[in-house]
């Protein structure tokens, strides 16, 4: 081989690692696409709800339960393993409601992530009332209504949810509550009334780790969980 043909393979090698390098950034930068929104309840646009398949008939002769756990193991099984609690917890939900589906819940409770903190960072109290129990939504409110009073504007975006995984379920008195862990890479900025960036970049996202607790009531007819409880993870 000459001398010249090893310096051209030479060049072309490193040429090929720099764009593999600047695409591989890239790609690790993408944000992830928005996930359609649910229908809302009754009827109204905005509101997340987890779909679930349709009730199924009861039998009342055992065949109900075993039914349940079947669907419930078949939602698990392409999802992060949970604890032997937290899945005890997520087959009383599945016994107590035929509809629920726990890789559906999942599902629909990245959209609720998304959708609330969205809400939240355009002040969109309307759309928060839908999404949330009435203590939530206080407290959404009033971060809210002190940001417009020091005439700060969020420009926050979500570039994507890393990890979503069970870290509580249960049913009490006819209630279930399930608590998610959401892991998150979040561009966050603060303006100023001038518009004026005060904290934060949206070129460096940033790890935000939380853990949201829905609940619902079983026998209602409105399918939809609202979030009850916020915490940081």
């Amino acid at each position: 081989m000459t001398p010249e043909i090893v310096i051209l393979a030479m060049i072309a090698a490193f040429l090929g690692l720099r764009l593999y390098s600047v695409l591989g950034r890239r790609a690790e930068h993408e944000e992830e696409p928005i996930q359609g929104r649910f229908e809302g309840r009754q009827g109204q646009p905005g509101a997340p709800r987890v779909p679930a398949p349709p009730r199924t008939e009861q039998r009342g002769d055992g065949r109900d339960d075993a039914r349940a756990r079947a669907q419930l193991g078949q939602g698990l099984r392409e999802m992060p393993l949970a604890s032997s609690a937290v899945e005890r917890g997520l087959a009383e939900i599945a016994q107590a409601d035929r509809r629920f589906d726990a890789a559906a819940f999942v599902e629909g409770a990245r959209s609720a992530y998304r959708m609330i903190l969205e809400a939240f960072w355009k002040g969109d109290k309307a759309e928060l009332r839908q999404l949330c129990d009435s203590d939530v939504y206080a407290g959404f409110a009033a971060a809210i209504d002190a940001r417009i009073e020091a005439g700060e504007t969020l420009d926050n975006r979500l570039i994507r949810i890393e990890e979503c995984t069970f870290v509580s379920a249960g049913v009490e008195s006819g209630y279930a509550r399930i608590g998610l862990r959401f892991r998150a890479d979040i561009a966050a900025v603060t303006r100023s009334a001038e518009g004026v960036v005060i904290a934060g970049s949206l070129d460096d996202a940033i790890e935000v780790i939380d853990i949201w607790t829905f609940g619902r009531a079983v026998n209602s007819p409105d399918p939809d969980w609202l979030l009850e409880e916020t915490d940081e993870g």
